[in-house]
């Protein structure tokens, strides 16, 4: 079954931007697909953005965001413009690109992340965000990515937001599980994908989901590791999991918040 979450295998990488490249065009998408899978993602950043169309960008702002997504904090301001940058690069070339629109929802949720709730409210990122995703999904409605992205998206904007917020955004825990849903029975063997939710789930209310965290957290543990950013979530995942076993559903909400 094609991977989709945070990370591709060699082979979908491949086909994100080759455009049918032969010879030494052919070699650096190559090169760039196998830069990604090892974790050298500003390399494989490059390498894409040389190419210098929509697929291009949309890989080389997907390979930045890798980068930012294995740092152990809230990634620097200027990692997330160059993603945000090529992003819209992408999106300039053509701008129904379904992963330009993604990598560009990715960018702004987590500039979006390091505000306070106030300023995230006045950039109207989350709009943004929410605008983006769902018009993938209606251009590409088996989309497992768009799926559990909005899955995290509403579970998100309920924990900051609280009930106003959730009304004013339409944004519900069901429809966040329901997103999630979704995407397991598209991609069943992200990790990424479980992380994510189970990360997200356990920053709201730990207590409350804890049957729902820990059955996201042993698919994470359960899924195939295919590659370096594969490994970080599964990592991540076996944290969360043993937090969830030791500390009180305070700390485990803080660690949970903290984590990315």
């Amino acid at each position: 079954m094609k991977r989709v979450a945070f990370s591709l295998a060699a082979a979908g990488i491949l086909s994100v931007f080759s455009h049918g490249a032969h010879g030494e065009a052919g070699d650096y998408v190559r090169q760039a697909a196998n830069a990604f899978e090892q974790g050298r993602f500003q390399e494989a950043a490059k390498l894409a953005e040389a190419n210098g169309h929509a697929d291009a960008y949309a890989f080389a702002a997907r390979a930045v965001l890798a980068e930012a997504m294995c740092g152990q904090e809230q990634p620097a301001s200027e990692i997330l413009d160059r993603a945000e940058m090529l992003a819209r690069a992408a999106l300039g070339d053509d701008p129904e690109h379904i992963e330009g629109r993604l990598q560009l929802a990715i960018a702004l949720s987590l500039k979006a992340r390091a505000m306070s709730r106030t300023r995230a409210w006045q950039t109207g990122y989350g709009t943004e965000v929410r605008d983006l995703v769902e018009a993938v999904l209606i251009d590409d409605p088996t989309n497992a990515y768009a799926h559990g992205f909005m899955a995290v998206w509403h579970v998100e904007v309920v924990r900051r937001g609280g009930s106003i917020g959730a009304s004013i955004m339409d944004a519900s825990l069901p429809e966040g599980l329901g997103h999630y849903a979704t995407a397991v029975e598209l991609t069943p063997d992200d990790p990424g994908l479980h992380w994510q939710m189970a990360r997200a789930l356990a920053a709201h209310n730990p207590r409350r989901h804890r049957d729902k965290i820990e059955a996201a957290l042993s698919a994470a543990l359960a899924a195939n590791n295919e590659n370096a950013l594969d490994a970080v979530m599964v990592r991540r995942a076996s944290v969360l999991s043993q937090a969830l076993r030791t500390l009180s559903a305070n700390d485990v909400k803080r660690l949970a918040r903290d984590m990315l």
